[in-house]
């Protein structure tokens, strides 16, 4: 299966090891991974901010690079579930249909993993204590469910720990942080002091974004909790025999 990989802006930017993982767990599972280098922005950001031109052509251009492969995987609930709800809408391109018109699938990671390849146990091994936060978009835009769950539950040495009120939402929403950070910090806060009540070593989600700024506090508490995108957990091989 030829498999495009969507970085994500953020990702790109600030996170290059998920791109790296994400490319590792794939071609271990064996799929043949493109990184097409004309890809930018998904137009998330402008779409959500009322910036709905400059969203069309990012997501008019998003079709146009990605046309041809077999599936696009994106390590980015987020990001995914922008590009299926939104570059739909998009504006047709001149003497064309829609923007997602000839596209192949897209796919959140756990997705791809779970529901195209069929697979739940990657080879991973992680010998830690993880408690896993279900991000805003992967819960209720992508409605991923417990594909995560699954695949953590696989995960060689790995001790999976639930999250209390785990599907509440940790503040950071974009711009919502920016616009209104007394309320966003409260939120953080509600949901740093239940994953430090798990005794986890790592806090584990499908986007980078709500671990930055979950992190960020987990940090300056000095709480000992690291953060860790699925991809990187999926992908390690940490002490395996």
């Amino acid at each position: 299966m030829r498999v495009a990989l969507f970085i994500t802006c953020l990702n790109d930017l600030l996170f290059p090891g998920t791109g790296r993982a994400t490319v590792t767990l794939l071609r271990r599972l064996g799929c043949d991974v493109a990184f097409p280098r004309a890809q930018t922005c998904c137009g998330q950001m402008h779409l959500n901010t009322g910036y709905r031109r400059q969203g069309e052509r990012l997501a008019r251009r998003f079709a146009g690079v990605f046309t041809g492969y077999d599936a696009v995987v994106v390590p980015s609930g987020s990001c995914a579930a922008t590009i299926r709800a939104r570059h739909p809408l998009a504006a047709p391109a001149e003497g064309s249909g829609g923007a997602a018109e000839a596209m192949p699938g897209v796919y959140e990671l756990s997705e791809f993993l779970v529901d195209v390849l069929g697979v739940t146990d990657v080879g991973a091994f992680f010998p830690h204590r993880v408690t896993y936060h279900p991000t805003c978009h992967s819960l209720r835009g992508l409605r991923l469910g417990d594909r995560p769950i699954h695949l953590l539950e696989r995960v060689g040495g790995l001790e999976l720990v639930p999250l209390p009120g785990a599907e509440e939402c940790c503040g950071f929403g974009g711009t919502f942080a920016l616009k209104n950070p007394a309320i966003s910090t409260a939120m953080c806060a509600d949901k740093v002091r239940n994953v430090a009540a798990t005794g986890a070593e790592v806090l584990c989600a499908a986007d980078n974004s709500c671990l930055t700024h979950i992190g960020g506090v987990l940090g300056r508490l000095r709480t000992g909790v690291r953060t860790l995108h699925l991809a990187e957990i999926l992908a390690a091989t940490e002490g395996a025999g």
